[in-house]
């Protein structure tokens, strides 16, 4: 009772003597506390005034303090006997701060001597939480006490946003830095479980934490915020889960929008063999996985948002497999059948996995519990019309969601027209009948028109159509207009846009110009994308006759391939449709090169670019072909006619073939007309614009006893129509 009856005593002196304090500090007045021995950092050795920025100008600053003050400073005295210059300020400042008064408060902290105090509060925190599992050589108090060390981080925390109010963010980063730095040289390992239980300290620590990467974002240094937020996760800080995965998803959503790409995580422990991301794609994928099994295993609530990130990020990355994957282990409360269904479609599909997406699409198009699904019935549209036998069925896809949207979104109407146009372009190319194919093609070329006027802004998919359209259709100086307004739209960002324009201006005999506009998007484009634009040059060069220049670019272009399939296999990945893209053209460029070799003559280097297409591929149709070229350049046509037919083997569907195939038996004899004139028939119902096809049926009618002339006449007058306008490559 008497120790008691002390303590309160004690108290009361306390008490008085902070509030005389107070009361004197705000008059700027100078006061010696008794009973305590000054020392030179008491505030009795001091002048300090801050009349000056009170709340409201000209009138005197109410005495009235804050309890929580209060007790703090009472904590305070109590353990050091007396409330020395920094701290007051720190108090002084937290009130200047919980008013309003940003600058006041501002001009209250900066009076902390923050090197002094940090110094102090290291070795304070070191020993304070050091001690509980060992022992120092010295076992001297510390310096500071733990209310102090809280306060005066408090201070250094409050400095930092009223500079970031007064919108001096550099600043206000550096200065919620200090706190992190002092924390974490004290406490190197991390802290210590036992600090949740000064709430007070581990507050401040969470709000800092939090703080630091939003101010170097609103400093623009997102250099500095990736590393903050490493700093944030990487270090033991006692985060609570909630603000934990906060910090997560925000540094994820950096990572993927920021545009500055940040150098790899260095790990301090880090186990061997361990997975550690190589770029920000990777990092930012890394994130999100963490987050969804958070929410997994039911630590925190589900955000949507998680998952449209982490969709973007596999998507970009090419792991479409991996989201299909993630979007199939979701639980159907989350995601809806529908939407469900729609985002592995899309996934299948990104894979070139078509008709898997296409079955994922018809199930869930053919259920009546789903009426709504325009842009599912345009995505299966769109694969249909890539996919030849499913036109039909794509067609009336696209006409539903045309139904659906009933004048509505003038977007989607525009996109399910050009799906539409480009299904009926499709059909057009299989009708026999050549009244209804111009009928078809005639309304491709209304329905497209229509998809262009319903855009407010230009669609460069919907003008890539109608100029593809139009150039198949031989109105080619329309199909110039539009591919130069396609080239503008998109800046020349397209490799396929320069190549499709090289081709129209092939096929209007316009060669130079074609290959100047090759060399102008070569010069802007990045080497691992210049295959295509390489195999044209090529292309035009030999529809100059220059042999040899072909040659030379033929070889450039492998050399390019080469490289950049040792670069792919030493661990830079490739999206596997681009890979497969990419080995095709390197076939491709083989069988280029050895049609030119076999026109020179040079038969052992023809044979030489064969053998290396077979490694790639041993079921090639172009290679049957080739061989078959170079074997009736030899003079050896039955083995010519072999070659065609194992060409045709592989693919029924090559023209070349088929129309090489006719000549060979044309040539030799022995066969009924008949049959050499349903090989020429089956080309042009394939193509009904390749020349040769019509001058070799013309040959065959001209060579018939039994047909007119007239048939023959109109055959060689096609071929010569089509030969003035025939590009270097097909347009599509």
């Amino acid at each position: 009772m008497a120790v008691k009856a002390w303590i309160n005593k004690r108290g009361f002196r306390i008490r008085g003597k902070f509030q005389k304090m107070m009361r004197c500090i705000w008059l700027g007045h100078q006061l010696k506390v008794d009973d305590t021995n000054a020392s030179s950092e008491s505030l009795a050795t001091r002048d300090y005034s801050v009349s000056g920025y009170s709340s409201r100008a000209g009138e005197m600053v109410e005495t009235k303090v804050d309890s929580s003050n209060i007790e703090e400073a009472e904590s305070s005295l109590r353990e050091s006997g007396y409330l020395n210059y920094e701290e007051a300020r720190a108090l002084l400042g937290r009130l200047e701060y919980q008013k309003g008064n940003v600058e006041a408060a501002l001009h209250v902290f900066e009076g902390i001597d923050v090197g002094v105090v940090t110094l102090k509060m290291k070795v304070s925190l070191s020993r304070r939480y050091e001690q509980n599992w060992r022992r120092s050589e010295s076992d001297a108090a510390p310096p500071m006490s733990l209310h102090a060390v809280s306060l005066l981080l408090e201070a250094i925390f409050l400095k930092a946003k009223s500079l970031q109010h007064l919108g001096r963010f550099g600043e206000a980063a550096q200065s919620c830095k200090i706190i992190l730095d002092t924390v974490e040289s004290a406490l190197p390992d991390g802290l210590p479980d036992n600090l949740s239980m000064d709430c007070k300290l581990q507050e401040i620590l969470n709000k800092a934490v939090e703080l630091l990467p939003e101010l170097w974002k609103l400093a623009g240094d997102p250099q500095e915020a990736i590393l903050s937020y490493r700093r944030a996760l990487l270090y033991f800080w006692n985060l609570d889960t909630g603000t934990k995965a906060k910090l997560e998803k925000e540094f994820a959503v950096l990572l993927l929008y920021s545009g500055a790409e940040a150098s790899p995580p260095t790990l301090r422990a880090q186990m061997e063999g361990s997975f550690v991301p190589r770029n920000n794609v990777e990092e930012s994928i890394l994130l999100l996985l963490i987050l969804l099994k958070k929410f997994l295993l039911k630590r925190i609530g589900w955000d949507p948002s998680i998952f449209d990130h982490l969709a973007f990020a596999l998507s970009v990355s090419g792991e479409l497999r991996a989201l299909a994957h993630q979007v199939e282990e979701l639980h159907p409360e989350i995601m809806k059948r529908k939407e469900q269904y729609c985002m592995l479609a899309l996934c299948h599909y990104g894979e070139g996995e078509d008709i898997i997406a296409l079955n994922l699409l018809r199930n869930l198009l053919n259920s009546r519990d789903n009426p709504d699904c325009i842009l599912e019935l345009l995505l299966a549209s769109k694969i249909c019309g890539e996919n030849n036998s499913s036109i039909d069925e794509g067609t009336s896809w696209a006409q539903k969601a045309l139904a659906g949207l009933n004048g509505g979104c003038w977007q989607m109407a525009s996109k399910a027209n050009c799906l539409l146009g480009v299904l009926l372009s499709a059909q057009s190319r299989l009708v026999s009948s050549n009244s209804h194919r111009t009928m078809q093609q005639s309304e491709t070329i209304e329905v497209l028109e229509a998809a262009e006027k319903m855009m407010r802004e230009t669609d460069p998919y919907i003008v890539f159509h109608l100029c593809l359209e139009n150039a198949e259709q031989r109105k080619l100086d329309v199909a110039l207009n539009y591919a130069k307004q396609l080239l503008k739209l998109e800046a020349g960002s397209n490799v396929k846009e320069y190549v499709l324009l090289a081709r129209i201006l092939s096929a209007q005999k316009r060669f130079f110009d074609a290959e100047t506009v090759i060399n102008a998007a070569l010069n802007q484009t990045g080497k691992w994308d210049q295959g295509e634009l390489l195999r044209t040059k090529a292309k035009l060069q030999i529809a100059q006759g220059q042999l040899k220049n072909a040659v030379e670019t033929y070889t450039h272009l492998l050399a390019i391939l080469q490289v950049q399939f040792k670069s792919s296999g030493s661990g830079k990945k490739l999206l596997m449709t681009k890979g497969k893209w990419d080995r095709s053209l390197e076939m491709e460029t083989w069988h280029d090169l050895a049609n030119v070799y076999t026109s020179l003559s040079q038969f052992r280097d023809a044979e030489v670019c064969l053998s290396k297409s077979k490694a790639i591929s041993p079921f090639s149709a172009t290679r049957w072909y080739s061989t078959g070229l170079l074997d009736e350049a030899k003079g050896l046509h039955q083995e010519a006619l072999r070659s065609y037919k194992k060409a045709l083997d592989v693919d029924p569907t090559h023209v070349p073939s088929l129309i090489s195939t006719a000549c060979i038996l044309r040539q030799l004899g022995g066969q009924s007309m008949p049959v050499v004139r349903s090989f020429l028939m089956d080309a042009l119902r394939l193509d009904r614009t390749n020349p040769a096809a019509w001058y070799n049926l013309g040959l065959l009618y001209k060579a018939d006893i039994s047909a007119s002339d007239v048939e023959a006449a109109e055959c060689f007058e096609a071929a010569a129509l089509l030969e003035e306008s025939a590009p270097i490559e097909p347009f599509r």
